[in-house]
């Protein structure tokens, strides 16, 4: 548990967005694979697995509750300075005028409500894609799905994502 406890808090609050919740659903998660580590197949990795049930918790929560949108300037949940950090996205340059980093904190909303629009599926994907830089093999060990069906949910996923910001482009 040690060992998983970071690793598995931070895909469930990326999913989540609120620290507390994704407290709560870590938790959740500890306590199925201890409940069902009878399941565990020792051919596949274990961290594969935890990770697969994480997700799917965070999925089962968020199809139970639907969020709209995270804050580029951190989640309005976040109770310490580190909570922020982990959820605010800095995009702005230090060298940018008032007008630029208007523009980007806009941008960046805009972006935020079309990924808090994707199904849960597709949202899981892209996150574990682009914010956690992993690769399609893993992604489909960790969601336990088929490497195809994990391109398929990224391509439909960016498809979408082109589309709800089509208005933004010049």
């Amino acid at each position: 548990m040690r060992r998983y406890e970071r690793p598995v808090f931070s895909l469930v609050f990326r999913m989540v967005r609120d620290s507390a919740t994704a407290e709560d659903l870590a938790q959740d998660t500890f306590i199925k694979v201890l409940n069902h580590i009878d399941k565990y197949r020792p051919e596949f990795k274990f961290s594969s697995w935890l990770f697969k049930i994480a997700n799917n918790v965070a999925i089962d929560h968020l199809r139970r509750r639907q969020l709209d949108t995270i804050s580029m300037d951190g989640s309005p949940n976040a109770a310490t300075a580190a909570d922020i950090e982990a959820t605010s996205f800095d995009i702005a340059d230090k060298q940018e005028t008032a007008l630029d980093v208007m523009e980007a904190k806009e941008l960046g909303s805009a972006i935020e409500r079309a990924i808090g629009a994707l199904r849960p599926e597709y949202r899981s994907c892209i996150m574990l894609r682009h914010v956690e830089g992993r690769s399609y093999e893993e992604i489909a060990a960790t969601l336990d799905l088929p490497l195809g069906t994990v391109k398929t949910y990224i391509h439909r996923a960016r498809h979408q994502l082109r589309e709800a910001l089509e208005h933004l482009r010049e």
